[in-house]
């Protein structure tokens, strides 16, 4: 079966959930201290205005019918001023490929499609935050032409 990418539409809220608590559960385990466990991290209505709002967009990956990925993005200017250039952004808040499926190419698929949905978006370039502890997220992201741009460090008081 071929992995097909397509956009997200209303009625697949059901599917996507669980991919989005894949996300979410990785991150609460990672990092208690700033995440909370949740059944339901994306909710139906934010789902649905995300979906609306034209400078967001959700793609999903499919083996047949069955959904076995997403890639959550948004559209962000950057003003020019004395500091900073202006440019245009396509950040990809969140890719995540189903574990059960995961080694299969869906996920370079599923970037391939986002770099070229970017070309046409006419944007400086995509971005992303990945821990620092997600190291096989990481390799993919290097393995596929992404590198570094910059590393948010924090001090834990607590």
């Amino acid at each position: 079966m071929e992995i097909q990418i397509r956009n997200a539409k209303t009625e697949d809220y059901d599917s996507l959930l669980s991919l989005f608590r894949q996300v979410h559960d990785l991150h609460v385990l990672e990092r208690p201290d700033l995440y909370k466990e949740n059944s339901t991290p994306v909710g139906e209505e934010d789902f649905h205005h995300q979906l609306k709002d034209d400078q967001q967009h959700i793609y999903v990956a499919t083996l047949g019918t069955e959904i076995v990925g997403v890639a959550v993005l948004k559209e962000e200017e950057v003003h020019e001023n004395s500091f900073v250039n202006a440019r245009k952004i396509l950040l990809v808040n969140s890719l995540c490929v189903d574990d059960v499926k995961r080694k299969m190419g869906i996920g370079r698929k599923l970037m391939q499609f986002v770099f070229n949905f970017a070309k046409e978006l006419n944007v400086d370039s995509i971005e992303l935050g990945v821990s620092e502890s997600n190291q096989n997220a990481i390799y993919f992201y290097e393995s596929i032409g992404m590198a570094t741009k910059n590393r948010k460090m924090e001090f834990r008081l607590s």
